[in-house]
């Protein structure tokens, strides 16, 4: 069955009526699946679901928003309910008051999908199921956009979609929103174009107020540094912490195991120049997923690619490392150093995705080699500044993140129904 499986994504890689046949019929089954386990079932409207990458994760502004509900009275007689595809790896979530937790997409996940009055996800939920008339569905989104998304992009090199199949994908996504949630003017402006909200008459769905994911940049103490430390065995460890966190490509993907990622880093040469002073954190994007062997690198590089949630890496971190992901974005509000590593930026830019604004405005570095890496990994170290052009970077993309956006968030959008 696997080979067979291998062969139906190989074929439907090349051939797009063969892959819109069997993603047609997959969905239709769902489909029809998802209105039986749903079926007689009311809505109430003081039940609330949340799944942060598809049940991958307790983390993103998920789990910003579920925390400051716990803590809000108003909240007290809610039912709260997270989806997981690892119900053991977060078992102790189901520990906090009125919290339940079920497997992702299982048959008690879709029953309470058609039962919660709000839906509140950082992703897309799965094409053939659509919130009912009196369910409200928050998309909270997932970092603000440097890469092209949807109908903005104007090529693409994705191994599993047209441009055409991508625009019917965010289509769809535009018909479910009631609200969804951006930190900046710059990302409204974005997210509307990317989804063709003006088109569907749904750009008035945007609620800008700030990322509710980065209230933790702002609030967290000493006190979680150490624990954080301490969890991953760094507790004893003086060096420099270096987090790496490149995204994922479009093109690379590998049938039945799905997007990969090639580390394009000569990590012996990291090990020989940096060892002594500095350790690497690697972070691979969550839609990777082929798996990394630093054995030979032990105690230099540690995968934290299976931490859940990435804010705990970026304040035990003193300096980022990325490509075009969107994490810088988040770090920034930190105000510490970020080198921006893209070996491959003529293919990234002009054949995969191309990017929302100008480069020359990042807050950082852009480096082309190890060499040049390595090199800026120290200066920056040693030498870096909060200068204009980080401020004014700030003060364009994170001009409201406080730390109190999760307040906000619910304020607009939970209070106000």
């Amino acid at each position: 069955m696997g080979k067979l499986k291998k062969v139906i994504l190989d074929t439907a890689k090349k051939n797009v009526i063969l892959r819109k046949c069997v993603r047609g019929l997959r969905n239709l089954k769902r489909k029809i699946q998802y209105k039986l386990n749903s079926l007689g079932i009311k809505v109430d409207d003081k039940l609330i679901i949340f799944t942060s990458f598809n049940g991958k994760s307790y983390s993103c502004s998920p789990k910003a928003i579920y925390e400051q509900m716990l803590k809000d009275e108003k909240f007290k007689n809610y039912t709260f309910v997270w989806g997981f595809k690892d119900l053991e790896e977060h078992k102790k979530i189901a520990d906090n008051d009125n919290t339940i937790i079920v497997k992702f997409m299982s048959k008690e996940y879709q029953k309470y999908l058609a039962s919660a009055k709000y839906w509140i996800f950082n992703y897309r939920p799965r094409d053939y199921i659509f919130p009912k008339e009196n369910q409200i569905f928050i998309q909270c989104w997932h970092g603000t956009p440097l890469k092209r998304l949807g109908y903005d992009l104007e090529h693409t090199d994705n191994a599993m979609n047209s441009r055409n199949e991508i625009r019917k994908k965010y289509e769809l996504d535009a018909k479910k929103f009631k609200y969804f949630i951006s930190p900046s003017k710059f990302a409204s402006e974005k997210f509307t174009s990317a989804w063709n909200l003006k088109e569907f008459k749904k750009e008035n769905v945007i609620i800008e107020q700030g990322y509710p994911r980065n209230d933790f940049l702002y609030n967290y103490t000493d006190a979680d540094v150490k624990k954080i430390k301490k969890k991953l065995g760094l507790e004893n460890d003086n060096r420099k912490i270096i987090l790496y966190a490149p995204t994922w490509r479009d093109n690379q993907h590998t049938a039945t195991v799905g997007y990969t990622y090639k580390t394009e880093v000569d990590f012996d040469k990291m090990k020989q120049n940096l060892e002594k002073e500095y350790i690497i954190l690697f972070r691979a994007h969550y839609l990777v997923s082929n798996s990394f062997e630093f054995d030979k690198y032990s105690n230099f590089i540690y995968d934290v690619s299976k931490v859940d949630d990435i804010n705990e890496l970026y304040i035990i971190s003193d300096i980022l490392i990325t490509d075009y992901s969107s994490v810088f974005f988040d770090y920034a509000n930190l105000k510490r150093p970020i080198i921006f590593y893209m070996y491959d930026l003529e293919a990234y830019r002009d054949d995969i995705r191309g990017f929302y604004f100008d480069i020359s405005e990042l807050p950082g570095p852009i480096v082309r080699t190890e060499d040049e890496l390595i090199n800026k990994i120290e200066d920056l170290i040693k030498n870096f500044k909060y200068d204009e052009k980080y401020k004014k970077f700030n003060e364009t993309y994170n001009y409201l993140d406080d730390g109190n956006a999760s307040k906000r968030v619910i304020e607009k959008i939970i209070n106000k129904e």
